[in-house]
């Protein structure tokens, strides 16, 4: 190694010191620099005697345009083979970047009008990588030559990836017949990497909100490059389908919504990188408890909005999992012994974790609305604490060191809940006019299922039927329901609570029945629950602490006939029973004609099926001796007036 080192010693000993840098090729969006040295031998040096830099790093103002542009637009004055042109620039040529391509405006003559770009021209117009006398230079995104350094997916310089996080998601269409668009996603101001592919007859088309309030909207209606609210966007459009692309970050709140073109249902599918605009930042050490004679100071962490660049609520850091809150840090200060005049050591009138007069809030009032945007308010006050730990009021200007908390917020900010349906059941019937089933569900902002959408613009969950299958017998005398599953489905998929930041009745699954044949009892835990959004837990409450009615915690139930007793069947069960009865050819025959009254008005009762013997072909009631050569069918029961009987 010291060979080696005194060989390079050497080498660069026949060279002259390196000179000054150059002026720089451009005074904004990278350029380049050049610094030259002279061989002192009379024989070659090794090395090179000229060295790059770059430089002018700041971004360049929109109004600046594109540097290789520029350089084609400089020979629009110019004649070529006799004529003159206007021409434009010609990127990410892959065998030659750094030539100068341009090709003329209404045409499609490509011209190479210099072998080189100037220095500091980018390669590639998705790259930092720029041109360098000719050839193409690896840049970082330090800005540095030869740095290999790249952004991670949030757009930080050599990022861990830590302040953003990755969404994804898909959208499918609703049609409905007094809607004619929808929202698909809502990307916030700084998203990167944003990718929407739409499969289907419908259109997407963009609102954007800049931080500035103004609005604005585009139809994407062809496809190309162009800017919205200074943001690239990249949309191509194809007859089956569409796609957008913004590779960011964007400049501007941007909602996407799709426009209902056809009776076909559309999807679309969504990738982005969502900045985390609230991050946790620690503090400078707060005023030392002593002044003298050894004390310690501590720092503490704030919640800093980096989009408004002002601190927020604690709450809002909490927010995102990723989000972890810095420890305290600790140290000694004042070190210096106390003057001996004073015998004592000062404690500084200031509580070690309030050392200054601070803003107290009183807690915020509750949201004016449940969901899609409300307010609530607090009151502010400058208080000052001693070091008994008293508090007391201060003049507000004590505090005014700190901005003072807002006294306003938005809140329940998310979108309400909306009614979902799934797609029907098959119809209940293998011919003729049956019934159909489907289950309605009232999902929130999140996807998930829960309470609070409006019953009056529930969809239907039941409407009838036709199979476009002859019937050879007529069951219009039966009832026809829904099967056992779709029905059972759609009556438990209602009755789900979820928990919620206002105190809530959450009742806990029912037990099993309790006996095993004939009507019985059910009973369940009704709890008062309620869901603390700082810790994004769920605690309980006394009961009276939830308002509204409370859900029942015990109803009755029927567990099939007991040994002897004639056996019972659901509705579902009925239709497939009578659905599958034997087809006979006699005069007459057995038909049921509905069911009896309950046996009971509540607590559970059970119905009979009432079975006559009916003339085919006149349709009316007659003898039964007349339906012996007939089976009589099974006696059908079923269970009813399964509400609880209200106490005496």
């Amino acid at each position: 190694s010291s060979r080696t080192a005194r060989s390079e010693e050497d080498r660069d000993s026949l060279w002259d010191a390196w000179g000054s840098w150059s002026e720089c090729s451009r005074t904004c969006g990278g350029g380049a620099s050049y610094s030259l040295r002279r061989c002192l031998s009379s024989k070659t040096c090794e090395g090179r005697n000229i060295r790059y830099r770059t430089c002018s790093n700041v971004d360049c103002p929109p109004e600046a345009g594109d540097f290789r542009a520029q350089q084609c637009s400089a020979h629009n004055d110019v004649k070529y083979q006799g004529q003159f042109y206007e021409w434009l620039p010609v990127s990410n040529d892959p065998d030659n970047p750094c030539s100068l391509k341009c090709q003329a405006r209404g045409a499609a003559l490509v011209v190479e009008l210099a072998p080189k770009v100037l220095d500091g021209t980018r390669c590639y117009t998705e790259s930092l990588d720029m041109c360098i006398s000719g050839l193409c230079q690896i840049v970082g995104c330090d800005r540095q030559l030869g740095s290999a350094v790249k952004e991670d997916n949030c757009g930080v310089c050599n990022g861990d990836g830590s302040t953003c996080r990755l969404v994804r998601g898909q959208y499918k269409s609703q049609l409905s017949a007094n809607k004619l668009d929808d929202t698909v996603v809502a990307i916030p101001y700084g998203s990167r990497q944003v990718r929407l592919v739409l499969k289907g007859p419908d259109h997407l088309y963009l609102e954007t909100k800049t931080l500035q309030g103004v609005k604005s909207e585009n139809s994407l209606s062809s496809t190309g490059s162009f800017l919205v609210d200074n943001s690239s966007i990249d949309f191509q459009k194809f007859p089956d389908k569409e796609i957008l692309r913004i590779s960011g970050p964007l400049t501007a709140d941007f909602t996407v919504k799709i426009r209902y073109a056809g009776a076909a249902d559309s999807s679309v599918q969504f990738i982005f990188y969502q900045p985390i605009i609230h991050r946790w930042r620690e503090t400078d050490f707060f005023p030392c408890s002593a002044s003298c004679g050894g004390g310690y100071q501590l720092t503490s962490a704030e919640c800093f909005d980096l989009r408004s660049n002002r601190v927020v609520a604690d709450q809002y850091c909490h927010y995102y999992p990723e989000n972890i809150k810095p420890k305290p840090k600790l140290q000694e200060c004042n070190l210096d012994p106390c003057p001996a005049s004073d015998g004592y050591k000062q404690i500084m009138p200031y509580d070690l974790y309030h050392p200054l007069p601070r803003w107290e809030s009183t807690p915020w009032t509750a949201c004016s609305l449940s969901c899609g945007g409300g307010i609530q308010s607090r009151s502010i006050s400058c208080v000052e604490e001693d070091i008994q730990g008293h508090i007391s009021p201060v003049e507000e200007w004590k505090c005014m060191y700190t901005p003072k908390m807002p006294v306003v917020q938005p809140c329940n900010i998310f979108d309400c809940p909306k009614w979902l349906a799934q797609e029907w059941s098959p119809c209940t019937v293998t011919c003729g006019q049956g019934l159909r089933y489907r289950v309605v569900l009232c999902i929130d902002h999140r996807g998930m299922h829960t309470g609070g959408c409006s019953p009056k613009t529930k969809p239907h969950i039941k409407e009838e039927c036709i199979v476009p299958t002859p019937c050879y017998k007529p069951k219009e005398k039966l009832p026809v329901e829904a099967k056992l599953p779709w029905y059972k489905q759609a009556q438990e998929l209602e009755e789900g609570a979820v928990v919620s930041e206002e105190p809530s009745f959450i009742p806990e699954a029912w037990s099993t029945c309790s006996v095993t044949c004939g009507v019985g009892s059910q009973v369940r835990l009704v709890k008062c629950q309620v869901l603390l959004s700082f810790s994004q837990s769920v605690a309980d409450l006394p009961i009276d602490e939830c308002e509204g009615p409370k859900p029942v915690s015990q109803r009755a139930c029927y567990s099939g006939p007991c040994n002897g007793e004639a056996t019972e069947y659901s509705p579902g069960e009925t239709e497939l029973l009578y659905g599958s009865l034997q087809e006979f050819d006699e005069l007459y025959d057995w038909e049921y004609e509905g069911f009896t009254q309950c046996s009971e008005s509540c607590g559970g009762g059970v119905q009979e099926a009432v079975v006559t013997c009916l003339n085919k072909q006149t349709r009316e009631t007659v003898d039964e001796t007349l339906c012996v050569t007939s089976r009589r069918p099974p006696q059908l029961l079923k269970a009813c007036s399964l509400d609880p009987c209200p106490p005496r």
